[in-house]
């Protein structure tokens, strides 16, 4: 019993030529495509141990019923809130403050803190109510 092995006569046969160089133009196209530029996180670098604890205090912007303003009990006028508080905030990483109104404080007032807060770059402001002045450490 022998067995024929080759091929059969008239056998069809696929080409792989072709396919190769559709595989390496596809390859080129993937590779000019993907970004070749490191793509990663932004890691924020610590604080030496000095340093961390005077930008651990929490600013607390008051607005008083007379219009006045404060920052940590300290006055100042409208036209240095901004400037006081670009001073405040270039030595910190973490942009976050407070608000606190009296109790007969314009809203106006209290918003135009806000608006100039977030224009000096402080990316989080918290209100503060009655109860949590309470809780923050002077």
């Amino acid at each position: 019993m022998a067995m024929n092995v080759g091929k059969p006569e008239g056998g069809a046969e696929i080409n792989v030529v072709p396919l190769i160089d559709i595989l390496l133009v596809l390859l080129i196209i993937f590779m000019v495509i993907s970004p070749v530029g490191p793509a990663g996180l932004q890691a924020r670098v610590p604080v030496a141990a000095g340093k961390a604890l005077s930008s651990l205090e929490p600013v607390v912007v008051e607005v008083g019923a007379n219009g006045s303003i404060s920052i940590n009990h300290e006055g100042v006028s409208w036209d240095k809130f901004s400037d006081r508080l670009d001073e405040i905030f270039a030595k910190r990483w973490q942009k976050v403050a407070f608000v606190s109104g009296e109790k007969n404080a314009q809203f106006s007032d209290v918003a135009r803190a806000i608006s100039e807060m977030r224009h000096a770059g402080i990316t989080d402001v918290g209100l503060l109510t009655e109860i949590a002045e309470a809780r923050i450490p002077n």
